[in-house]
């Protein structure tokens, strides 16, 4: 019988190489009821009338945290979009983090996000060594301390 994709997909991730590390970086972190909290999503979310992605587009669009009218740009066919159709906090969970901020579990929301198109090129290393690292950048410049990741 032929393995459904999920399936196949767990057999190819399950033979890929873990790295290691002969010590662990290791960083006390702010208190999160002090930190400022971000998001980083690959949902490819960006403002109407904004930039859309394109195929193999490694770039990445900020959000401001006041935005939630937002495109869900991610176009791959085996990407189910009902979860965000209903509610964007699926993959962009800027609601609940507003309400972890209210309540004081978290310092803060970022004042802006990062978005990414999931549907990327085997080797990623554009977003390895270029938006990436300026993707966090910006973050850093904007204070956030901890980000969320919200991989679709």
């Amino acid at each position: 019988m032929p393995k459904n994709g999920d399936e196949a997909m767990r057999e190819v991730g399950n033979g890929l190489p873990v790295p290691e590390f002969e010590t662990t970086a290791w960083t006390t972190p702010k208190p999160l009821a002090e930190a400022t909290v971000g998001i980083v999503t690959s949902a490819a979310l960006y403002p109407p009338g904004g930039e859309a992605f394109a195929a193999g587009d490694t770039s990445y669009r900020m959000i401001d945290s006041a935005q939630r009218e937002l495109v869900l740009g991610h176009w791959s066919p085996n990407f189910d979009r009902t979860g965000v159709a209903i509610d964007l906090n699926v993959v962009y969970p800027i609601d609940r983090l507003d309400e972890l901020a209210a309540n004081g579990t978290i310092g803060a929301v970022a004042p802006r996000h990062v978005s990414f198109a999931g549907n990327q090129p085997d080797d990623v290393a554009t977003i390895r060594v270029d938006s990436g690292p300026a993707a966090a950048a910006a973050m850093k410049d904007d204070g956030v301390d901890v980000v969320l990741l919200t991989p679709v």
